[in-house]
């Protein structure tokens, strides 16, 4: 349930209509937006009655009861107003929303050397990138297969954010190691293949930290809202949705399936913001650039870009990868879109001095 009072509404009149609903088991959530301030009731709610509420307070505009099972998830919950979710970083603070710039991630799969993650977040910075991605620890379907340097990589991680002032995005697989992931993340992603690892969902939420939440490799819309309702859950409002494919029988041709649709159907269901991971998604370099076209067009808030230096030599995942030089041709192929659409801004291109520092940095490493 929840009840819509003007923006214009007494401090003192919504802590007395709070403290009224206090009489019942319920949680309360206030969420103050810039037309209207939303109080979210959750808990068994069935014996209360609307109009009761209604009668609290002359204040109160609307009460209305969320039927889908995502409640804290779900579009009424904030009344149809977009959730934003601000990240700061040591370049400044970035707002992942519907009704802000596109927010773009690059960086490898995994974090294999410092060379290789500092010079890439460099050059995916200055190309203009906000966010750097690299794993840590890697989900792998073989367990032959590069399983990510874990712990040493995060700290190859920290040094790439120094040197870049890239925040950081990367995954967290046991809740063992989530205290050192969100000593270095600046997000942390819960990977597709735990999705509906709800203890997992439950820790990360507890850290407050922005939480990015990948759907299952054959998820619902439905289960990964609710997946995601798990975290919010905890008292956590930082929530990104990444769609990167779902498995369908067709697995000749692309690695996944992107679901282009699921950005208008998640419009229509939530308010937290949308990230589209093309990479995974189509599996193969040469479609994604098109593929990211799709989303911005469809409305994503946010694209997530695999980048390695020398794809061919990947320690996984380099069929995927663009190079660093694809990946600046990638930004200008973009930009038009994105500056059509309103979701661009004009200081992505590199300055000086972070050309310089660039430059400065692959001669030290190819020294």
């Amino acid at each position: 349930m929840i009840i819509v009072m003007g923006n214009k509404s007494p401090i003192e009149e919504i802590q007395r209509v709070s403290e009224e609903l206090s009489i019942w088991d319920v949680t309360l959530e206030k969420s103050i937006g810039k037309h209207k301030v939303v109080i979210g009731v959750v808990g068994d709610t069935e014996e209360i009655d609307p109009k009761q509420i209604q009668n609290l307070s002359p204040f109160i505009e609307q009460v209305l009861r969320v039927k889908k099972p995502f409640k804290r998830a779900s579009l009424e919950f904030r009344y149809g107003e977009p959730t934003e979710v601000v990240v700061p970083t040591p370049n400044g603070s970035i707002t992942f929303g519907q009704n802000h710039p596109l927010v773009i991630v690059a960086g490898p799969c995994s974090v294999e050397n410092e060379e290789m993650i500092v010079e890439t977040a460099l050059r995916v910075r200055a190309a203009g990138a906000q966010f750097l991605r690299g794993g840590a620890y890697k989900p792998r379907t073989s367990p032959y297969a590069f399983q990510g340097h874990g712990e040493s990589a995060l700290s190859l991680l920290a040094k790439a954010r120094l040197a870049s002032g890239l925040g950081i995005i990367t995954e967290v697989m046991d809740t063992s190691d989530l205290d050192k992931v969100a000593s270095v993340a600046d997000i942390v992603q819960i990977g597709a293949r735990n999705m509906q690892n709800f203890s997992l969902l439950k820790k990360v939420g507890a850290t407050g930290k922005p939480v990015l939440l990948k759907r299952g490799l054959s998820a619902t819309i439905e289960e990964w809202l609710m997946a995601a309702e798990y975290i919010l859950d905890t008292g956590n409002p930082n929530v990104i949705l990444c769609e990167r494919g779902i498995r369908s029988f067709d697995r000749q041709y692309t690695r996944n399936t992107l679901d282009i649709s699921a950005i208008p159907v998640l419009r229509s269901l939530t308010h937290l913001p949308i990230m589209i991971d093309p990479s995974h998604a189509t599996g193969k370099s040469e479609y994604v650039s098109t593929m990211a076209m799709a989303a911005i067009a469809a409305g994503t808030d946010s694209l997530m870009i695999e980048v390695h230096p020398n794809p061919a030599k990947a320690l996984s995942d380099g069929p995927q990868s663009l190079t660093v030089e694809g990946f600046e041709q990638f930004m200008q192929e973009i930009a038009g879109l994105g500056r059509f659409f309103g979701r661009w801004t004009q200081d992505r291109s590199p300055s000086a001095t972070l050309s310089l520092q660039v430059s400065s940095t692959t001669a030290i490493f190819s020294g």
